[in-house]
């Protein structure tokens, strides 16, 4: 038997860097064709609901603290009355108060 010698192969192998000739035209075109619009879906009542709840968090931390900073203590103190009486005045306190 006869060994025979290996044939080398016929494909030459690529390299790791693209082939200029071909990313030339590739790179004109994605500069100079008109971009195709693409339509975000609409989002979910979900997804809409959970970014409503995150700007309202964030809003509610600066707020109180730019309000509170902007009273004088003594309105702060009737607000916190006025809240207070609220509370105990309530329907509810009034039946757990009876028994």
């Amino acid at each position: 038997m006869k060994k025979t010698a290996k044939k080398k192969s016929q494909k030459a192998k690529r390299s790791a860097e693209p082939d200029m000739n071909q990313l030339a035209p590739h790179l004109i075109r994605m500069q100079t064709e008109e971009p195709v619009p693409v339509e975000a879906a609409a989002p979910s009542r979900s997804e809409i609901s959970r970014v409503m709840a995150e700007w309202g968090r964030r809003g509610g931390k600066l707020g109180g603290a730019a309000r509170a900073a902007s009273m004088t203590s003594e309105r702060r103190r009737e607000i916190a009355l006025k809240a207070a009486r609220k509370r105990w005045d309530s329907t509810g306190n009034e039946e757990k108060a009876k028994t």
